[in-house]
């Protein structure tokens, strides 16, 4: 929960979801059959972190089913664990070190999503809400690592489309206004310094970087360009003048670059990748320097390392970790002691603390121990072509047992992301490890539009909801049946968010294609998602006009691509899961389907939450809902052989 970024690549409903089933060749030994419990129960422990001293260790784990927040002292055989908080409502969102002696830590009601700051000290004293205002939403601009007892936030408090940024004392919840907003300033950076320097506005859609040298100056206009056109500063260099950003200005891909607001002008490339866009930096505040980029591609993430010994950091803790994939997820303020994490396809992974000096890698958690590496499944990365030649990259995962060559005609989920503009990747999927343990082949693929893959693959989904984007899909289906791994009559489709939509899509539009689906708060009608968005979107609604559809000028588009003006060509059983409270994609979404299919009378299952927003958190509500989805696809997927 570091220093926020800015970017207008417009991620509408990501969330995650699953599936399940039972088929085997019978000369393919099959896997154990897993607890269901096994996959969607609480991680024993998760989100290590340390303090800015590294003298103490954070982490979340359940208590009474929710995740809450636990300290606990660094060293070897310490017993002595304090826990933080209590939340039995509900699990704590996220949280972060203030200082050596405090946490702060978010949480929402119900699943609004009205994210509230809390703050305690590490030997549970002085617990006190900081932000906690009925129907206002926190966000983390900059947790000032080196001023202890301020952190700057944004609250839609005054205006609940725009936030205002504000210095906030965590020790007393005292708060000083740093700006108004205008109206059109859509996120804030600070300088190395905590002081507010950046300001980035969309205007209809069009974006402008703002800027000033001091606190005490008015922004002024730097660049003004489309909102297609990504120009996302990071931070600031050493010298606080100029900065280090992500933009795709004459260029395809986002590459890294040195960016003077003074000038206006990109000073310098420093690096850019022919395939990918760049999506993070390593910066140390210690040293004051750029250390690294990341992208991700097909296989994970990828670095390229300006700072030798950075890299040389990374070698050392690569070999010890057997050459397996890993991240940093936290360092002391002092830059010398790491928590990595550990993880694959097969695996969520392992926490680890590595001490610089030292050379020294202490193993300290597994966040599913019960998990087997062994009766996991492999992720594959596939490609195919769709029918207008462009390349998707897809990743599939097999029962265990089964190779690319050995799979043939098997029940397969068909597994379409939400966002849309977000992306799979390469990695442990408990849904997708669920699903291959009870049988399934499960596709995912990177459709257009989905992110990491350039300007031209993302602008190309404009105005694409239910048509080429559902496009990609169906040629993904496609190739696994003329590949044979796909038995044609056993295919299901299911997604969250916008995969929801592309599961509604698909019984609407390719009625013969599949089995069966599962639709998780997906969009079922263009024109009222359009109208119900969360107010702090608004601003930004002229933009996703342009990349949806406008209700006026595109309106026979909009009802051609929403499946509930379509119900009568859904031949295919359907069932959809709903949270009640759901901000993104309103419960209304689902209850129009539901009442026009029952109209029909096609048999639709709806599960709905009330203690829950765009996707289900709460440990009993995920059992639940992946317990339906298994006898739910058993019963239309799995034929007598």
């Amino acid at each position: 929960m570091k220093k926020h970024l800015f970017s207008f690549v417009l991620i509408l409903f990501c969330v995650n979801s699953v599936f399940l089933f039972t088929q085997c060749n019978p000369k393919v030994e099959k896997a154990s059959i897993l607890p269901l419990e096994d996959f969607f129960k609480n991680p024993e422990k998760s989100s290590y972190q340390i303090s800015p001293d590294g003298q103490y260790f954070s982490y979340m784990a359940p208590y009474e089913g929710r995740m809450n927040i636990f300290v606990q002292k660094v060293g070897e055989n310490v017993e002595e664990v304090l826990r933080l908080t209590s939340e039995t409502e509900r699990d704590i969102a996220g949280y972060f070190w203030a200082n050596n002696n405090r946490i702060l830590f978010l949480k929402d009601t119900g699943g609004d999503e009205n994210y509230q700051l809390y703050g305690v000290n590490i030997d549970g004293s002085n617990l006190l809400p900081l932000t906690a205002f009925a129907g206002v939403r926190t966000q983390i601009i900059d947790d000032l690592p080196d001023i202890e007892s301020e952190v700057i936030i944004g609250l839609n408090k005054r205006n609940p489309q725009v936030f205002d940024p504000y210095r906030l004392n965590v020790e007393t919840g005292e708060m000083t206004m740093l700006a108004e907003n205008p109206g059109n300033i859509q996120g804030w950076m600070t300088d190395h310094d905590g002081k507010l320097r950046i300001a980035v506005a969309l205007d209809g859609v069009n974006q402008s970087l703002l800027y000033r040298d001091t606190e005490d100056q008015p922004f002024t206009t730097v660049i003004t360009t489309s909102f297609k056109e990504t120009l996302n500063p990071h931070t600031f260099t050493s010298d606080n003048q100029k900065l280090y950003a992500t933009s795709n200005i004459n260029r395809d891909k986002d590459a890294l670059v040195i960016y003077d607001p003074k000038t206006a002008k990109e000073e310098e490339l420093l690096y850019e990748n022919d395939k990918y866009d760049i999506s993070g930096i390593f910066y140390s505040r210690k040293d004051k320097k750029l250390q690294a980029v990341s992208y991700t591609a097909q296989a994970g993430i990828q670095r390229h390392f300006f700072d030798e010994n950075l890299k040389a950091i990374f070698d050392k803790i690569n070999a010890k970790v057997s050459n397996r994939p890993f991240g940093i997820s936290d360092m002391n303020k002092n830059e010398d002691i790491f928590i990595v994490r550990t993880y694959n396809d097969k695996t969520p992974g392992s926490y680890y603390v590595y001490d610089v000096a030292k050379d020294n890698l202490t193993h300290i958690a597994d966040l599913y121990p019960w998990i087997d590496e062994n009766n996991m499944a492999s992720m594959e990365c596939v490609q195919y072509k769709t029918r207008d030649g462009l390349d998707i990259e897809a990743y599939l995962t097999l029962p265990k047992g089964y190779t690319l060559k050995t799979a043939k005609k098997l029940p397969v989920v068909i597994n379409p992301h939400g966002g849309p503009w977000a992306r799979d990747t390469w990695g442990f999927n408990p849904e997708v490890q669920f699903l291959a343990n009870r049988g399934y082949a499960v596709l995912q693929m990177n459709y257009r539009g989905s992110t990491g893959f350039g300007k031209h693959f993302w602008e190309i989904s404009f105005k694409e909801w239910g048509k080429t984007m559902q496009d990609d899909i169906t040629d993904g289906v496609n190739w696994l049946i003329e590949k044979g791994i796909a038995d044609p009559e056993k295919v299901a489709i299911y997604g969250g968010s916008y995969g929801g939509y592309a599961t509604l899509a698909g019984l609407t539009f390719t009625p013969d294609l599949y089995a069966c689906g599962v639709d998780y708060v997906g969009v079922s009608n263009l024109f009222t998602f359009l109208q119900t968005i969360p107010p702090y979107w608004k601003p930004m609604l002229d933009m996703m006009h342009e990349m949806v559809g406008d209700p006026v000028a595109d309106k026979e588009l909009l009802e051609s691509a929403s499946p509930v003006f379509h119900v009568n060509q859904i031949v295919a059983p359907l069932f959809i899961a709903q949270g009640a409270n759901d901000p993104r994609v309103n419960k209304d979404e689902s209850d129009q389907m539901v009442e026009a299919l029952k109209k029909r009378g096609v048999e639709v299952q709806y599960l709905v939450k009330d203690n829950e927003g765009h996707g289900f958190h709460n440990e009993e509500n995920r059992f639940e809902f992946y317990g339906a989805m298994e006898k739910f696809l058993a019963e239309h997927l799995q034929k007598a052989e």
